[in-house]
């Protein structure tokens, strides 16, 4: 998974400017030291953190067996301010998931887009808006994995932990046209694809749609949060479907999205003869 990934890297980055030898080495007066470097390195306060809360993984799992060493809340984050979230329209989305199947008619076009790679990637972008999976999750889905008889199916994120996903009418029937034309059997990767490609191909749509902002496949799992509380889904339920372990995670988007508060302001708020 990318997240051991990311830790194994962010703690050698650690033990390479702490030079301990064993666990109980580390002490307060390290971690004071480590943040400072971390920060005169001017690194952004969130990759500070990823950097910190790696090392708090650590120092958590060496109390959980019982190792001597720093307890892991001593370890504290850098303050962050509020987090933006980077969001397409309702319009530039729908031009987004469209703009696989529309080809402008050109001898480059007609070289780069065959019919398989197109129905291929209007199935990936409509069952990241529908699922709300990770780029990570995506590729790593086989053919057997996704019911498209019940419209569901279960998926390993972070943490090793399984939930459930949805598909809309538009990601299973996106699905069943890209099946139709590619032959896959059982185990094979749904997406023989890397999660570098995927933002690659998403990048290359969104400039094809005339969208300026950057969209990733990141940004489609935002708005595919965005769009069920706005439409009244319950913070919980999101949370479950976006995998976070966490509802603090998931409440970064209450604040864009509370479309019946928004409401009731605009009709309500200072009606005051002019």
């Amino acid at each position: 998974m990318k997240t051991v990934e990311n830790y194994d890297r962010y703690m050698t980055v650690f033990t390479e400017f702490s030079k301990i030898k064993k666990p109980d080495d580390i002490t307060d007066d390290i971690v004071r030291q480590y943040r400072l470097w971390l920060n005169r390195k001017n690194l952004k306060k969130n990759t500070q953190n990823y950097h910190l809360i790696a090392l708090r993984t650590f120092l958590k799992y060496l109390a959980r067996v019982s190792v001597p060493s720093l307890p892991a809340e001593r370890v504290e984050l850098a303050k962050v301010g509020e987090r933006d979230l980077d969001l397409i329209s309702s319009d530039e989305l729908e031009r987004l998931l469209e703009a696989p199947i529309l080809r402008r008619e050109t001898s480059e076009d007609k070289k780069a887009e065959d019919k398989e790679k197109r129905l291929r990637d209007k199935a990936i972008l409509e069952l990241l808006f529908s699922t709300g999976l990770r780029v990570s999750e995506l590729c790593s889905l086989t053919e057997d994995m996704v019911d498209l008889k019940r419209d569901e199916f279960s998926v390993r994120g972070k943490g090793s932990k399984v939930r459930v996903v949805f598909l809309s009418d538009a990601a299973r029937d996106a699905i069943k046209n890209y099946l139709a034309v590619k032959q896959l059997n059982g185990k094979d990767k749904l997406f023989p694809l890397t999660p570098r490609s995927v933002e690659r191909m998403i990048k290359h749509y969104a400039i094809k749609a005339g969208i300026t902002k950057k969209v990733t496949p990141h940004v489609v799992r935002h708005v595919f949060a965005t769009d069920l509380l706005s439409n009244g889904a319950d913070l919980r339920s999101v949370q479950q479907m976006l995998g976070h372990a966490n509802i603090t995670t998931t409440q970064i988007y209450t604040h864009v999205t509370d479309k019946h508060l928004r409401d009731v302001h605009k009709r309500f708020h200072s009606k005051r003869d002019k």
